[in-house]
């Protein structure tokens, strides 16, 4: 039989990408929508990968029950991913309120719904490297201890301690893949890589003479969404429900993934880079680092895409969209 799988956060980055590789395992494909003014313009992330017309949308919201349990009672899921969140970490200093009631009391919405609707399906939290923010270890594994560094970081916490505590009390079969951070073309603008790669576009078609930056010596573990989406699924069919850190185990400077940008484009970085102490975070966290060990060993699951590659491809969709925008 088809089986069914329920994304939340389906026209986001993870989500798209999530979709388009459960439609070519042959799932029937479910997706959770907030009611937006802007109907027809927020699937763009799954027009750009083609498969928009080959996922069935449900409007529902993380901090409305309600509707998610109605979604669920409709859909019947065999799995369940719950990527939805309010994402973006400079945004979680300015709606503090709203990033807990999406990113974390959203999670408990969720695994309610599914424990009242649909306790036997198998459900998947998108849990955040960010949790670690002032790191207690070099490398972080599942076993490193917790010290988030915004709110956002706090509200994962929160979601990926309920994904446990429902496990646990409920026998439910719930994952946490605690993602490094991962990119690709279809990142929004206001992160730090996708925002590196437009105005690097922009330069290259002289659209733009500089680009802005804050902490450039930040350092990041970074990889290709295409490659943590299918580590997700790796995880709902393990016959037992864990925890997994998902990274490529390498680290790198914003300021070398920046050299990257310029030089797939032909440009000088050191002419169009400026250092603006507007872009600085209140409590910075200056280093990532992932040790994807267990998920390499348990689910057989290692990166296959590059850092350089998936940068070039990001400024290469970029300088793509901007001449369409011409």
């Amino acid at each position: 039989m088809t089986k069914r799988a329920l994304v939340t956060g389906i026209t986001g980055q993870d989500g798209a990408y999530l979709s388009q590789f459960l439609l070519e395992k042959g799932y029937e494909v479910h997706g959770v929508v907030r009611r937006s003014s802007h109907r027809g313009v927020e699937d763009h992330r799954l027009r750009w990968l083609g498969v928009n017309g080959k996922v069935h949308l449900h409007d529902a919201d993380l901090i409305d029950l309600s509707s998610l349990l109605r979604t669920v009672e409709e859909v019947r899921p065999d799995e369940i991913y719950n990527l939805a969140a309010q994402s973006y970490v400079a945004s979680s200093w300015r709606q503090p309120v709203l990033t807990a009631n999406v990113t974390a009391v959203g999670v408990t919405n969720m695994l309610e719904a599914m424990r009242l609707g649909a306790p036997g399906a198998r459900f998947y939290q998108a849990s955040s490297s960010e949790m670690y923010g002032l790191i207690q270890e070099p490398m972080q594994s599942e076993k490193t201890p917790f010290y988030p560094r915004s709110p956002y970081a706090v509200a994962k916490l929160y979601g990926h301690w309920i994904t446990v505590n429902y496990r646990e009390s409920f026998g439910l079969h719930a994952s946490s893949g605690i993602l490094f951070n991962h990119e690709s073309p279809l990142r929004g603008v206001e992160f730090v890589t996708r925002k590196v790669t437009r105005g690097v576009a922009e330069i290259k078609l002289g659209r733009g003479h500089e680009l802005r930056l804050g902490n450039i010596d930040a350092k990041r573990d970074w990889g290709h969404a295409k490659d943590y989406v299918r580590a997700m699924w790796l995880m709902l069919q393990q016959e037992k429900p864990d925890d997994y850190v998902i990274a490529t185990g390498v680290t790198t400077t914003v300021r070398d993934m920046c050299k990257i940008a310029f030089d797939h484009a032909g440009l000088d970085m050191d002419k169009h880079l400026v250092i603006d102490p507007a872009f600085y975070r209140p409590a910075e966290v200056d280093v990532l680092l992932g040790d994807s060990s267990k998920a390499r060993r348990v689910l057989g699951w290692q990166p296959k895409i590059d850092l350089e590659q998936m940068i070039r491809e990001m400024v290469d969709a970029d300088l793509e969209r901007l001449r369409h925008e011409a």
